[in-house]
């Protein structure tokens, strides 16, 4: 039985619409490659959600996922850099980011269970 841990993270595009429309056109078809590297650092599900230019990521990842061996992992891959490299041009910080952060992972404040 495969354990699961949840993160949420933020992002923000750059407030552009033309710019969030092509962004989000290029998701409709994300690389295989980019895909499997999910797979490989453990994420088992992924989704992204867009309100204006603010993005909001859910991962649900096996219980030994680390972002840190995701990182790892990232940068030894010529294809993940060249997709961050694009993402770039769409993306830019939260304010309150460290240089070069993308993605914050946000506090869980709140949860409801029934």
């Amino acid at each position: 039985m495969i354990t699961m841990k949840r993160y949420c993270l933020a992002l923000d595009l750059i407030d552009d619409p033309q710019s969030i429309r092509e962004y989000e056109k290029i998701h409709e078809d994300v690389w295989p490659e980019i895909e499997k590297s999910f797979r490989d650092a453990g994420i088992l599900k992924m989704e992204i959600y867009r309100v204006d230019n603010r993005l909001f990521m859910i991962l649900d990842v096996e219980s030994d996922f680390r972002f840190e061996e995701k990182e790892r992992m990232d940068q030894e891959n010529p294809v993940v850099q060249k997709w961050e490299e694009m993402m770039w041009k769409y993306q830019q910080a939260i304010p309150g980011s460290q240089p070069h952060q993308k993605w914050r992972l946000m506090k869980n404040i709140y949860d409801f269970h029934q």
